[in-house]
């Protein structure tokens, strides 16, 4: 059992990163919990602290080592006594943290999580981290056995009640050549459907009514399952299912999303019109050189059909810019693209050359500083397509799930075009409890937020 001195053994944990890195710390958590452990404990209160690492860009890394590095500091100071490192932070550079921090007791690899109970107790086998290395032809998985998709049922959830994530595949086989999730995750491979929706009934039986569909790659469901699923199919009978209000996508990979795909969003009774789709450039060229196996062409009659089928469709993207040898012509094209079709939601990130990867030794290197300005002309150009699509919102009724009160105290909730935690929110001129659903009138905006009176 989880304890000190008769006592339970209190943990602290501190997730960062993605939401697929959420799943994974809400297992861990059930995991411990049912050893014994007393979960959710402050910093500064805790006996042991694990750190669920993110090791996907460089700012990200930076992130982990400074919250490695404070966690550290509560054990110089006496107040814990292990730091556990997960995550993968850890997959990608753990004989380097060991030689940085010889002070952690233990590294979780991201496809060890059922070892974090033998971790924190500084007894039993702990498995060593287990590593992909990317292979040089795209930033693919090396060949060899895939480590098996475990199931996060039964976990110790850390988002509000109302909602909650459904992993539906992990890893990554596309061959985009500055990523470095095959490496950390392994590659791509599915859930089978009746976990699936098990996992699904278990949150909605919790009291979750938004569930967001999570993977690295969704729109390959099914590819690796004998022709016996896809995406399509599965959300339809997701659809089916008792207290299940909203489904969301996110995570789309924009070469498999295909007309069947489409037509099962637009048809669905509780599939929200809304897709993560990132879609990292539109110029051929910066689009070969990053693997992405789509033109823009491609791409354009993607974003046509989404927007036929569902006219009030809320697609978010993100871009790369910076990418090796793009060129000013080619940047040009993007931020006209941009301004042309006017996304809902958007965000930028600066090429990071990340080691192991094909871009990281492309060239010619485009400048940090070319890099910021056109990160910042990006974001200038979406700013204006947001705050006029906010003005021009004002008057329009909502439904909003309300998520509950802020920080500051204020009230807030999000409509069907605004997922957790990355998008943009609602603030409620009047309280309502978290969970739930509330018809709204839009009354004003404040920059990319809108301020809306509850009508009911």
């Amino acid at each position: 059992m989880g304890s000190v001195h008769d006592k339970p053994l209190k943990v602290a944990m501190v997730s960062l990163g993605c939401p697929k890195n959420l799943v994974d710390s809400e297992k861990m958590l059930a995991a411990l919990a049912a050893g014994g452990c007393l979960v959710a404990a402050p910093l500064d209160q805790a006996d042991v602290i694990v750190v669920k690492t993110c090791g996907f860009l460089s700012s990200a890394r930076d992130e982990s080592l400074g919250v490695i590095a404070e966690a550290l500091d509560h054990k110089r100071r006496g107040s814990a006594r292990r730091v556990v490192v997960a995550g993968c932070l850890g997959n990608r550079d753990a004989e380097k943290l060991y030689d940085l921090s010889p002070d952690i007791d233990a590294i979780v690899g991201v496809n060890d999580r059922d070892t974090i109970l033998s971790a924190v107790l500084g007894k039993g086998p702990v498995s060593r981290v287990r590593q992909h290395p990317p292979a040089r032809t795209g930033g693919q998985a090396a060949k060899g056995r895939a480590p098996v998709i475990a199931s996060d049922a039964g976990r110790f959830r850390l988002t509000p009640r109302h909602t909650a994530y459904l992993r539906i595949a992990e890893g990554c086989s596309q061959r985009c050549t500055f990523c470095t999730i095959p490496a950390l995750r392994g590659p791509f491979r599915s859930k089978l459907p009746r976990s699936i929706l098990a996992e699904a009934r278990e949150l909605l039986g919790d009291g979750a009514r938004e569930l967001n569909i999570i993977g690295q790659d969704i729109t390959s469901y099914g590819r690796d399952l004998d022709g016996k699923a896809n995406l399509s199919t599965l959300l339809g009978r997701l659809d089916t299912l008792d207290g299940a209000r909203w489904l969301r996508l996110m995570y789309a990979y924009p070469k498999r999303f295909d007309p069947e795909l489409i037509d099962t969003m637009a048809a669905a009774s509780h599939v929200l019109h809304y897709v993560d789709l990132p879609l990292q450039h539109i110029a051929n060229p910066v689009l070969r050189r990053m693997g992405r196996a789509v033109t823009r062409k491609e791409t354009e009659l993607l974003l046509r059909r989404l927007r036929a089928a569902m006219p009030d469709v809320t697609i978010r993207t993100t871009f790369i810019v910076g990418f090796p040898g793009e060129g000013r012509g080619e940047f040009g094209e993007l931020l006209d693209f941009v301004r042309d079709f006017e996304f809902d939601a958007l965000g930028v990130f600066e090429f990071s050359p990340e080691q192991g990867t094909p871009a990281a030794s492309m060239g010619p290197a485009v400048t940090p500083r070319t890099k910021a300005r056109r990160a910042e002309a990006i974001m200038l150009a979406q700013q204006e397509i947001a705050f006029a699509a906010n003005r021009r919102r004002i008057g329009r009724v909502l439904e909003v799930l309300v998520d509950g009160l802020d920080s500051a105290g204020r009230c807030v909730g999000r409509h069907g075009g605004q997922a957790p935690d990355i998008d943009s929110v609602c603030y409620l001129t009047v309280p309502r409890p978290g969970g739930r659903f509330v018809r709204v009138k839009v009354i004003d905006w404040q920059d990319y937020d809108l301020i809306v009176q509850p009508l009911d």
